[in-house]
């Protein structure tokens, strides 16, 4: 059995090639960046999915007769007659390899990087391998609670679920960037003997290799193929105040009072989840809330926003679900009834993949919440959410994506993009009215997803050490991703005696590291819990207190001098923010992104900058009260609150007592860190 070959030709800028059935096309999508595209199907098909349009580049096509080039600036491509591809920088270095594993040995195919196995007749279930160098690190992928920074090692879903956010692109220390460029289901492997994409139905291959020099001329010119983070308003840079629920517009009045009598900062004032009266009804419920104008203009008079919760879900008993069945905008069942979730009703999804029903979601929004000043949204329940869920079956969760069907196509094909589409409905909605200080909190996101004015959260995370310890890899692998706004539930989501001095402790660290995070937000379902809260009423589902004086005096004293350090520190924020929006590069980021050659900080995974001049080490231990801090090498680095210089280069151990969290200012950079 001889070794098939692969016929070559040049169409425009793009290298096609064909063996059997497969047919695959090669091109520059943007300056030093190649993409890749395979099928056995018809025809390569065209759908970018969220990618930005991209001018055309030189590029140069070598034909010979063993192999073919294409060329484009600091990245080139080698596809071998067998079909095997492989991609170099400018100098020749290998920066990835297919896999062909054997292929040489016995001449067979069955071992190839690339297979396609129908699973209809348009769809395939796809994989692609390339190959595993031992030194290698990852760095990216969006948002995983597994307590690493460096991917390698780690096998990935590919799917969105709470607390989990999937946005298919790595950093490579081998200096390239990788996008898988499908929002089907599936799995990363970036495993010790192989590399490999999986995704369980698509209709081809699809993915973009970016070259660069340093790591952050990557992230840069990635953001470019999937856009920048814009800029907020400096208001939303402030501290914003919520817990599970605030029952009535009283309530959250009477808070936002207080903290005014309390002579605190306060920005941000959340009304969270079923103040409505049905899901899918998109407006509050006036039993609780009588006058939302009034309230929205008395707290704007302390100089407060409103954001509301905004839930994809439509429950049966909806004024909008017969409307909205009969005009195909929900998210349908390939068989049986078309119910997919289960929290306090039968609902299934506003079908955000449909132009049709991302218009329809915001006219309900612009009438029922906009014409009252509020332009701040909580995009809730954003993956979306599948199964029976709820305090009565907190673990069964099955997510049957085989059974979705989309506007855009069938949920194994298509759902790890709708919360990019979530977002978008209210992103064209709110400047379809003209709106320019917007914001919205969004719990989930996909390529793409940080070019709106949506800030992304880390979901219902529990309230541990261990969890803290968690967010700030998360953080920062979701940093760069190209996400600039990026937050977390100050002490945690699920639980928080109130009373207890361990939570009390976790609660002052946390809002340690709250206040040097892109936005700073308090958040919580805190203890005590309704005897039933499967059972009890929406009004009863409230949490215990969650304001910043909720966890005794010594901890208040801590986190009110948090919130005027926030304060003094927006100009700042803002000042890197612009730099974000304008580079490119995240506003919290990790450390090797600006010392690139120093070997030691691919190494650290709980220190950061913030922005360009602020080394952030934050206390992630019970009981610590001294911590080792790695200061990178070229710069002196002054101690935030000792002001003593260091060498960078060098680990040293600090002092951090319960009132204070390690922070460092490069070079000599002054900021008003002290009160």
């Amino acid at each position: 059995m001889g070794v098939k070959r692969v016929i070559f030709a040049k169409q425009g800028n793009k290298l096609i090639g064909k063996e059997g059935r497969e047919t695959i096309c090669l091109e520059p999508f943007g300056k030093d960046v190649l993409r890749f595209r395979g099928t056995i199907g018809k025809e390569i098909g065209e759908e970018n999915w969220t990618l930005l349009p991209q001018e055309e580049v030189p590029v140069e096509i070598v034909i010979e007769e063993e192999r073919a080039f294409l060329c484009n600036g600091k990245i080139q491509a080698e596809v071998r007659s067998d079909g095997s591809i492989r991609y170099m920088d400018s100098r020749g270095k290998v920066l990835c390899e297919e896999l062909w594993i054997d292929y040489r040995v016995n001449n067979a195919d069955l071992l190839k990087a690339r297979h396609y196995k129908a699973v209809s007749s348009d769809l395939y279930r796809l994989d692609l391998y390339f190959r595993a160098y031992e030194d290698e690190r990852f760095y990216g992928m969006g948002q995983y609670a597994n307590g690493y920074l460096n991917l390698k090692g780690c096998v990935l879903e590919l799917a969105q679920r709470n607390t989990q956010i999937s946005v298919p692109f790595f950093l490579s220390t081998r200096g390239y960037g990788f996008i898988w460029n499908n929002p089907a289901i599936g799995r990363a492997e970036l495993a010790r003997n192989h590399t490999r994409w999986h995704a369980e139905a698509g209709r081809q291959i699809d993915y973009l290799v970016i070259a660069g020099d340093t790591p952050r001329e990557i992230l840069v010119k990635y953001t470019d193929l999937t856009g920048k983070s814009p800029l907020l308003p400096e208001w939303a840079l402030g501290f914003w105040q919520c817990k599970l629920r605030y029952r009535t517009q009283e309530e959250i009045l009477e808070v936002a009072k207080e903290y005014k009598r309390r002579g605190l900062p306060l920005s941000v004032i959340v009304v969270d989840f079923f103040h409505w009266p049905n899901q899918g009804d998109w407006r509050f419920d006036p039993r609780f809330f009588p006058d939302p104008q009034a309230m929205v203009r008395e707290l704007e008079e302390m100089g407060v926003k409103v954001m509301v919760s905004i839930w994809p879900t439509v429950d049966i008993h909806s004024e909008n679900y017969r409307e909205m069945a009969r005009r195909g905008l929900l998210v349908g069942t390939e068989r049986g009834v078309p119910t997919i979730y289960t929290f306090r009703g039968i609902t299934t999804y506003f079908d955000a993949t449909h132009p049709e029903a991302r218009r329809f979601i915001w006219e309900k929004v612009k009438e029922n919440y906009y014409r009252y000043g509020i332009c701040m949204f909580w995009l809730d329940e954003a993956e979306p959410e599948l199964g029976i869920q709820g305090f009565e079956y907190p673990n069964l969760l099955p997510y049957d994506y085989e059974n979705l069907r989309y506007h855009l196509g069938n949920g194994l094909e298509v759902s790890n993009i709708y919360p990019f589409y979530y977002a978008q409905a209210f992103e064209e909605g709110l400047q379809s009215v003209g709106e320019k200080e917007a914001v919205n909190l969004i719990r989930c996101a996909w390529l793409g997803s940080q070019r709106f004015r949506a800030v992304v959260w880390s979901g219902d995370i529990p309230s541990t050490f261990e969890s803290l310890r968690r967010q700030i890899k998360a953080g920062l692998n979701m940093a760069l991703c190209g996400f600039s706004w990026w937050t977390t539930d100050i002490g945690g989501f699920w639980g928080g005696d109130l009373q207890d001095p361990s939570f009390q402790e976790l609660i002052v660290r946390w809002f340690q590291f709250g206040v040097f995070c892109p936005v700073f937000r308090l958040h919580g379902f805190r203890l005590p819990y309704p005897s039933d809260p499967a059972s009890c009423t929406a009004e009863e589902l409230t949490g215990g207190p969650n304001e910043v004086w909720s966890f005794g005096e010594r901890a208040y004293q801590i986190i009110g001098e948090l919130l005027f350090l926030r304060e003094r520190l927006k100009p700042y924020i803002a000042e890197e923010a612009k730099k974000a929006h304008e580079e490119g590069a995240p506003l919290m980021r990790p450390l090797f992104l600006d010392f690139p050659e120093d070997p030691r900080v691919y190494e650290i995974e709980d220190q950061y900058l913030f922005g360009t001049d602020l080394l952030v080490a934050p206390v992630v231990y019970e009981g610590e009260r001294k911590r080792k801090v790695y200061l990178p090498q070229g710069v002196d680095w002054t101690d935030a609150w000792s002001e003593k210089v260091y060498l960078g280069g060098q680990w040293i151990e600090v002092e951090a007592p319960l009132e204070r969290v390690p922070v460092f200012l490069r070079g000599g950079r002054r900021l008003p860190l002290k009160g």
